[in-house]
Parts: C-alpha cells; sequence; structure tokens
C-alpha cells in the first residue's frame, strides 16, 4: 500500500518521539569533547545561606585546583550553579533544570538533608549521579543507586555526640530540642535517643520547635525545671544560635551540644553564649595533616576567610567525583555512578573516605569545643 506524504511525516515523527523518550535526558548522549558540566545546586540565598555559600566555594576551589591540573580526561570541568533558596521545592527545580536544560553530567550538593530529599528523586530518575557534601539523613542515599553523600550520617553522629555527653560530660539526665520541619534534626534526635538510653542515660521528651522561631525562652523554661545534666540542640545554626543565647539569658549554664548543623554563622550569632557548647564535625581545621593546612591556605587565599566543614565537604565532594569520572574512564552515568560505589580510601580534608554498599562514607568524625569565640579540637571518633 502506498503511503500519501501526511502519512509518512506522522510516521517519522512518531519514531522520533520515541527515540527522545529513550534517551531519559544525560544518559544516551553525552558529550566527549568540550568542557564537562557539573552541576551544583545550593542555599545562596535564604535561612541557609551560609551552606550553600561554603558548599560552593569549597567546591570551586576543588574544580579549579583540579583545572590548573590538566583537568579530567584531556577536558575542564565547567561548574554550574543554582540556587535553590533554601526551599525544598526550588531544589527539585534547580536540580531539574541542571539535568534537563543544561545537561550537566553529575550533580553536586545540597547540604541540608530536606533539601536533597527533595532533589534527589530528580537526579535518580534521570541516571545522573548525585553526591551530597553534608546531607546527614541516612534517607538520602535510600532514594536510590545514584545518590551518594561524602558525609557522615546522623546514626553515627547521634551515636558520637551521646557517647561524648555520657563518658566524657557524665551526663545522665538530658533534654533534646528538636526542629520538626528539618529532617536532619529529627534523624539526629532520634540516634541521640537510641543511643544515650542504650548507655543508662535517660532522655527527656524531646521539645519540638519549627525553622523560623525566633523566641524560645518559654520551652526553655520548661526545659530548666526538669534540671537536665546537658541539652542537644540537634537543629541547623540560625535557630541554635539564639537557643543557646537565650537559655544562657535564662540562666542555664550546662552544657549544650548540638551536630554538624551548627556550622555556619552559629559562632557569630552566639556570640558569648556559645561557652560550653560542643559540636560533632567532619574535620578539624586544626589538623596538621598538610591535606588539611594545604585547603586551608588555598581557601583563605582565594576566599579571604577561614573555610569551614561544609567548605571542606563541599571541596571533597567534587574531588571525590573528578576521581571518578577518571577511573571511569567517561562522563557516562551509570559508570561514573559504578566508580564512586568503588571509592575506597580517597584521601580527603575531612578524612579517609570509602564508600560503602548503601552509598554512605564511612568516616570518623571530630568533637569540638567553643573556645573563646572559636571552635577548638577535642577528639576524634572513628566509627
Amino acid at each position: 500500500m502506498k503511503l500519501c506524504r501526511p502519512t509518512l511525516i506522522f510516521f517519522a515523527l512518531v519514531v522520533a518521539l520515541s527515540l527522545a523518550c529513550e534517551r531519559r535526558s544525560g544518559t544516551a548522549e553525552q558529550s566527549t569533547t568540550g568542557d564537562i558540566l557539573v552541576g551544583m545546586y545550593g542555599s545562596l540565598t535564604g535561612d541557609g545561606a551560609s551552606f550553600g555559600q561554603s558548599s560552593v566555594e569549597g567546591a570551586q576551589l576543588a574544580v579549579e585546583e583540579i583545572n590548573n591540573a590538566g583537568g579530567v580526561l584531556g577536558r575542564k570541568i565547567r561548574m554550574l550553579v543554582e540556587d535553590d533558596q533554601s526551599r525544598p521545592e526550588e531544589a527539585s527545580s534547580a536540580v531539574t533544570k541542571l539535568i534537563t536544560q543544561d545537561k550537566v553530567v553529575a550533580v553536586l550538593g545540597e547540604v541540608a538533608s530536606r533539601r536533597t530529599l527533595a532533589a534527589a528523586p530528580v537526579a535518580q530518575k534521570y541516571q545522573i549521579p548525585l553526591i551530597t557534601p553534608a546531607s546527614t539523613n541516612e534517607r538520602v542515599t535510600q532514594v536510590g543507586d545514584y545518590i551518594f553523600r561524602v558525609c557522615f550520617i546522623d546514626p553515627f553522629q547521634g551515636e558520637v555526640l551521646a557517647k561524648f555527653a555520657y563518658n566524657d560530660l557524665k551526663a545522665r539526665k538530658v533534654a533534646v530540642l528538636k526542629d520538626i520541619q528539618q529532617d536532619y534534626s529529627v534523624g539526629l534526635t532520634d540516634s541521640i535517643q537510641k543511643t544515650f538510653t542504650g548507655l543508662g542515660g535517660r532522655v527527656l521528651d524531646p521539645v519540638s520547635y519549627s525553622s523560623g522561631d525566633a523566641d524560645f525562652r518559654a520551652i526553655l523554661t520548661q526545659v530548666r525545671a526538669q534540671k537536665p545534666d546537658a541539652i542537644f540542640a540537634t537543629g541547623y545554626y540560625p535557630e541554635a544560635a539564639i537557643i543557646v543565647r537565650q537559655a544562657r539569658e535564662l540562666g542555664m549554664t550546662m552544657p549544650i551540644l548540638g551536630g554538624d548543623g551548627w556550622v555556619g554563622d552559629a559562632l557569630k550569632n552566639g556570640r558569648e553564649a556559645l561557652k560550653n557548647t560542643f559540636i560533632s564535625n567532619h574535620y578539624s581545621g586544626e589538623n596538621p595533616d598538610p591535606v588539611v593546612q594545604n585547603f586551608v591556605k588555598a581557601y583563605r587565599a582565594k576566599f579571604k576567610r577561614e573555610p569551614d566543614s561544609i567548605a571542606a565537604l563541599g571541596y571533597d565532594a567534587a574531588k571525590v567525583l573528578a576521581d571518578a569520572f577518571k577511573r571511569a574512564g567517561t562522563t557516562e552515568g551509570p559508570k561514573v555512578r559504578d566508580a564512586i560505589a568503588q571509592t575506597k580510601g580517597f584521601v580527603g580534608v575531612t578524612g579517609s573516605i570509602s564508600i560503602d554498599d548503601k552509598r554512605n562514607a564511612v568516616k570518623p568524625a571530630v568533637v569540638l569545643k567553643v573556645v573563646n569565640g572559636k571552635f577548638q579540637y577535642v577528639e576524634t571518633i572513628a566509627p
């Protein structure tokens, strides 16, 4: 049967659309020339801006060093950055744009677990590897086999904090303030409760608050009446700094502990009230290891300020990705995913990084104490 011209055009369009659907953006048409496009998204504005800026700066420094050393696979890396405005819905949109419009071959970010959980399904859908520098909630990498992290996870971080409070601070009854809007805070709280009670301590019923709250005096007064030996404030730095300051104003002098979410502007916002506070963290700038000190020197020279742990993690995330490109011999998504999964003993600023079968980084944590307005190294705790 002879087909007329309109019918032929129709069938041609059907075939073209079918092929386009099979490509699933970014996985079948990787360029082998020109710059390697890597996306990064983060909270450059909004209440998490300190985190986003630090992680992007750390990654930018790493990319600059990689390119100055000749690049990867004979090509330069070009990092495209999107601001998610500290909002989960914007995080999802940012990653969608990076993958479907900008055609990046991999994504770095986010720091906050809630925003990574919002965006990770997009990367998984399009089979584009995503490495989060600092999202510690256990559920993050459970999204799928293209989602990785270079930080430790909350169950380990909570264990570190609980053991330090029980063994080093001799606390036996503790209170916990958790941010119910943040997956990070909820996960960290659960881990602290489990570990501390397992050690024989008592955890008072957690007191809840929400991101953006600015007056904690009422709930702190309730906590004070129960006379805990120590307090855990498991949220991020904007609220943690206020909690600490208002607790001190109410005469609460007991130790107050937090996780890596305190890193940011907590020192500036908490001021002198941060005396007798402790955090678990990913690295210490006081570490004499040449890898650490070279990073600190380079970051200080480029950005005119001291790097925090989020900057160090952003740096490590970019370096781990570049190492995976080299070992994969390509920027093709599935092969890069496999290379990241096979990362073992990678020497990073935040320690030796090995990726386990759940795509989490196996690495130590450090405990820091605030002394004279600075985080001071106390000890390292291995997994």
